[in-house]
């Protein structure tokens, strides 16, 4: 309708709130972000269930992919940071979030979804407090409940009288910011890059097509074609954000892991 009036109408934080499609006015409302992340679990869900409900020795076809994406994550991400015995160990959980993250950002870029729902703080929180629910429990299993604490918030080897600052300083830093770093770097990059998105391809229709009183004089049409040339080109540089942003998210879910793991030697 904007375009048709001949104005322009920016994207805004009304994007990531679209009105309720199922359930509303009730605790289980389900709006179109929550349709996309119970669609992209569950597809993900089917995918590698598919793939690997008969494994063969010698993978084929949708086995041999699940196996590649699956062995990414093992190598390159689990064993990388915590070894083999401990990157087995976890693998099922960094896998998890990995492909969730990477699934959901890719809605993104999908025709006719156009958003990722890790733009809304939601789920990058829920991911955020799954692996900080790890960690600590990781660390406590391990050494007891205050014998972790104190060894991840006492520094060894400096005077007495730094405690007063870097204890607080390192009780923030870990039992704080871990989870809300990963829950706001995911949520901001998505956000931001759906905003970019939209700006873009809403100009690049808005130059080519606008009509009425506010429409853009003839010369500036050619500028259609720059934003949609920035739009194709944003897209690719989105999609490599999106797999960073998940390979970042389970990568520093195996750091912090490993920290726990190791609480006494740092």
């Amino acid at each position: 309708m904007n375009l048709a009036a001949g104005t322009f109408s920016p994207p805004s934080l009304k994007d990531f709130f679209p009105p309720a499609l199922l359930f509303e006015g009730t605790p289980f409302e389900l709006d179109r972000l929550m349709l996309i992340r119970i669609v992209v679990a569950t597809l993900l869900a089917l995918f590698f269930a598919m793939a690997l409900r008969n494994p063969q020795i010698v993978p084929r076809g949708v086995q041999n992919v699940a196996e590649i994406f699956l062995d990414f994550v093992r190598i390159h991400i689990a064993e990388e940071i915590l070894g083999k015995t401990q990157g087995r160990r976890f693998f099922p959980l960094i896998a998890t979030i990995f492909f969730l993250v990477l699934g959901l950002n890719l809605t993104g870029v999908i025709p006719f979804l156009n958003i990722s729902s890790n733009a809304r703080i939601g789920m990058p929180i829920v991911l955020a407090a799954l692996a900080y629910i790890v960690f600590n429990y990781v660390g406590i299993s391990k050494y007891g409940f205050f014998r972790y604490v104190k060894a991840s918030i006492v520094v060894p080897g400096v005077p007495k009288a730094l405690h007063i600052l870097l204890i607080p300083i390192e009780f923030v830093s870990t039992f704080v910011l871990r989870p809300f770093t990963l829950t706001v770097r995911l949520m901001v990059a998505m956000l931001a890059g759906h905003i970019m998105l939209v700006l873009f391809f809403s100009a690049t229709w808005w130059f080519f097509t606008a009509t009425g009183p506010g429409a853009p004089e003839l010369w500036l049409r050619p500028f259609g074609l720059a934003s949609l040339i920035g739009g194709v080109a944003f897209t690719f540089f989105e999609l490599l954000v999106m797999f960073l942003q998940a390979y970042i998210f389970a990568m520093l879910t195996c750091v912090y892991i490993d920290l726990a793991l190791h609480a006494e030697e740092h």
